[in-house]
């Protein structure tokens, strides 16, 4: 492999990328608005829950149980109805989540020491957020239930209630729980995978569309030569593209860092190395550039996206769903991501989701090699 052969590739790449100054300015631009946009619109926080209440019993008893939710920040009361139909009215119109319903005898059931029902009516349509507000509303609950009976238990002089079980729960490394604390570092290895691959997809294909692809190879260059140089000048492009994002995560979204720099510029560069290898195989495979960017779009923006954990939890996908997600090289990068920023962690953790990157990109490259190889042989 010559070295000058490498740097006449990288050289000649860095002059088409400098003779298209819109295509660069987007490439550079693409990241941040990606970002802002993801990173405001993508929020997974479920708090001022849009609430209407139906009071039957109208006494001093509901009226604390109201006051309740209303002193969670996790519903908003936007008023009061008199019949079942106006809590239905505003779920179908999507200007409500939650009915509260306190029923007539509410505030006798409880003087009489019996229990005393409430109705919740959620609009289930959209499960995760349906889920997530009946676990507040049975916080909410639970904890007047817990204190209405210690007080009639400080009537009758036998102390106060207390739990059978008093948990003390503490959350680490996203203290918060704010899901813009672990968006956003996902958010980077979806946008660098979608930039570089696409980047990189149209290099080959564009040559061989425009006709220069014999010239290319009537020269000594090798494959591999030529699959380095041109990788070296998007990888510049896609190093500006991390550095920016980290910047605009730390300054706008002020998402915390606790690991190391080192260790990030580290996994950023094996990362873009696979990335963009693989955009340089889709364009060999490719015989014309717009094939090229829709394979590239379909195998970088899909995967890295549904299948790295980013967004859901792989976890809670099916088994065979699981199994494809370990060839995901944005799966091993967010882990990364998540593990630098939030925990802090190093090699010692990660270092198997590092040397996945280091294969894949060494496969891939080997794959591009080889294809090249076949077209110049």
């Amino acid at each position: 492999m010559s070295y000058r052969r490498t740097r006449a590739v990288l050289v000649k790449e860095l002059h088409h990328i400098a003779r298209d100054p819109r295509s660069l300015a987007m490439a550079l631009a693409a990241p941040v608005m990606m970002l802002v946009l993801f990173g405001f619109a993508l929020s997974l926080d479920v708090d001022r829950i849009p609430t209407l209440v139906y009071d039957q019993d109208g006494t001093s008893a509901s009226r604390d149980l109201i006051r309740q939710f209303q002193g969670s920040h996790y519903f908003e009361i936007l008023g009061s109805v008199n019949r079942y139909e106006a809590i239905e009215r505003g779920i179908d119109r999507n200007q409500i989540l939650m009915g509260l319903v306190i029923p007539w005898d509410y505030s006798r059931n409880l003087k009489l020491g019996r229990s005393a029902p409430v109705q919740i009516v959620i609009d289930g349509s959209d499960s995760n957020t349906a889920g997530i507000a009946l676990g507040y509303v049975d916080s909410v609950v639970r904890d007047y239930s817990l204190a209405l009976r210690s007080d009639a238990q400080n009537r009758k002089g036998a102390g106060a209630a207390q739990p059978p079980v008093d948990a003390r729960m503490r959350v680490w490394y996203n203290s918060s729980l704010e899901s813009k604390n672990y968006v956003v570092p996902g958010l980077m290895a979806v946008i660098l995978m979608i930039i570089a691959a696409l980047l990189s997809s149209l290099t080959i294909a564009r040559e061989r569309e425009m006709g220069t692809m014999e010239q290319v190879l009537s020269t000594p260059l090798r494959p591999a030569e030529m699959v380095l140089g041109k990788m070296l000048a998007y990888f510049l492009v896609g190093v500006t593209d991390a550095a920016v994002t980290v910047i605009v995560g730390l300054l706008i979204f002020q998402v915390p860092f606790r690991g190391s720099y080192l260790m990030l510029a580290l996994s950023t560069c094996l990362f873009l190395f696979g990335a963009l290898f693989w955009g340089i195989f889709v364009s060999a495979v490719s015989p014309t550039q717009l094939q090229a960017y829709q394979i590239g779009i379909l195998t970088s923006f899909l995967p890295a996206f549904l299948l790295s954990g980013f967004v859901y939890a792989i976890e809670t996908m099916p088994t065979i769903i699981q199994v494809i997600t370990r060839v995901v090289p944005a799966r091993y990068y967010v882990t990364i991501l998540k593990g630098v920023f939030l925990k802090g962690v190093g090699i010692g953790v990660l270092w198997r989701d590092l040397g996945f990157l280091l294969l894949y990109g060494t496969i891939v490259f080997l794959l591009a090699v080889r294809r090249l190889n076949r077209k110049m042989a």
